[in-house]
């Protein structure tokens, strides 16, 4: 009888146990379906890219794209990119940076997959139409954050919109989902919606009209009171390299707060490859 009880708290082990497993593999199928889904969208038109395209936008504006598509380029608005770097972790004061490797599907205005791997942590962020979410577990078995909700699909499309300016820039271009202006000579402003929601997302141009900072007020709840609310986030670009045709910052750096006191720039990725997927 003693043996019997012994029993119990292993078969609760083991029934844990397969249960996260089965719990990791749903997330991965997730993670799959919705890679395919943003593999086979794009907002790109099949045609190529013409100066005649953007000679209705303002003058930063269409700097940008003399900057970052060369004349007869095909447009592609879904790109899937492979990066290292580093990861904080922690705060301004205590960084805790780690190291990371990450392959991530970009197809704006519709979403992004972005697959971490940071030592022991791993998992994805992703942002759909419908939904998004945050998952990464510890040691592949151990959940350690999960979230998803209106708010943060809401901060999810934020991200999707700044990355779009960074690496996915065709998805930009003129169309039913975006809108251009111009705030002084050296920014270019593009708004984008798609859904329930609208995002603006600030391109600041160096006197060479080379793209340096992207920045936006993006919904997040990154502050001390942790409280949903239009907060500064942006990054830095650099390292340029052409791309079969596009010229995009192999080098970005960003956080939440910029432009403040506050910043930290918890995301420093280097680009390791590029592949397009092109409209079909």
């Amino acid at each position: 009888m003693q043996f019997i009880w012994l029993l119990y708290p292993i078969a609760m082990l083991a029934l844990i146990g397969l249960t996260l497993i089965v719990w990791r593999r749903s997330d991965r199928l997730n993670e799959k379906s919705a890679w395919e889904f943003l593999a086979t969208h794009s907002s790109a038109k099949s045609h190529r890219f013409d100066y005649a395209l953007i000679a209705e936008l303002p003058e930063p504006a269409q700097q940008y794209f003399r900057y970052m598509i060369e004349p007869g380029t095909p447009l592609c608005s879904t790109v899937e990119i492979e990066m290292t770097g580093q990861l904080g972790l922690g705060s301004k004061e205590e960084p805790n940076y780690q190291s990371m490797q990450a392959h991530q599907i970009l197809s704006p205005p519709y979403g992004l997959v972005w697959k971490l791997n940071s030592g022991a942590l791993a998992g994805s962020d992703g942002a759909l139409p419908d939904r998004s979410w945050t998952r990464f577990w510890l040691l592949g078995m151990i959940p350690v954050v999960r979230a998803s909700s209106a708010d943060h699909q809401r901060s999810a499309f934020g991200r999707v919109v700044a990355e779009a300016a960074i690496w996915a820039p065709a998805s930009l271009l003129p169309s039913r989902f975006v809108h251009w202006e111009s705030p002084d000579n050296e920014t270019a402003r593009a708004t984008v919606r798609h859904g329930n929601f609208t995002q603006s997302v600030d391109i600041t141009l160096d006197e060479f009209g080379i793209p340096r900072k992207v920045s936006m007020l993006r919904w997040s709840n990154e502050n001390k009171e942790k409280i949903f609310r239009d907060q500064p986030f942006g990054g830095l670009l650099s390292d340029f390299r052409c791309y079969q045709g596009y010229r995009l910052p192999a080098h970005v750096e960003g956080g939440n707060h910029i432009d403040t006191p506050s910043y930290f720039p918890f995301f420093k990725a280097d680009i390791t490859k590029f592949v397009f997927h092109y409209p079909k």
